[in-house]
């Protein structure tokens, strides 16, 4: 096989970055995309010479105006898209927001109309099936002090 051959047949996934984001009564941050028809997490793509963490810490500052120290990461989740291909997608613990920290989110009003906390059980009424999955794994990867691995936001070993 030559190079060119070799090449063509490598992936080249779209890789973005998310944070997961807590209250001091557990529920999830989202936010809600003026771009998307349901909530979202706080983040987006990696762009050309940056990590998925920097590429985080970046979109957090960019959508909600604020820098607070982006924790380990929970979950990869390999993702692919019909239309954009395949996808790698890392979620990251955002943490515990304060009040404090929340009375200074700014949100970047050209994409989000807004934010809210909610508990898992709110989720599946607020966005896509595939991301409740990654989620709650992100959830229970912040409890158990694990990372997990997601194909299509399901666990690969229980997808075998």
């Amino acid at each position: 096989m030559t190079e060119n051959e070799h090449e063509a047949k490598m992936a080249h996934p779209r890789m973005a970055a998310g944070a997961l984001f807590f209250d001091d009564a557990d529920r999830v941050l989202l936010v809600e995309p003026s771009y998307k028809d349901y909530r979202d997490i706080p983040g987006g793509y990696v762009e050309n010479g940056e990590s998925p963490l920097q590429a985080c810490v970046r979109e957090v500052h960019e959508e909600l105006g604020i820098k607070p120290a982006i924790g380990r990461l929970l979950v990869v989740d390999w993702a692919p898209n019909p239309g954009e291909g395949d996808k790698v997608l890392y979620l990251f613990d955002g943490g515990l927001l304060t009040v404090d920290e929340c009375q200074r989110i700014e949100l970047r009003v050209e994409e989000l109309r807004g934010y809210a906390f909610h508990h898992l059980g709110e989720l599946a009424a607020l966005t896509i099936p595939r991301l409740v999955r990654r989620i709650t794994a992100g959830v229970q990867a912040r409890a158990n002090g694990v990372t997990s691995y997601l194909e299509h936001g399901t666990s690969a070993e229980a997808a075998r």
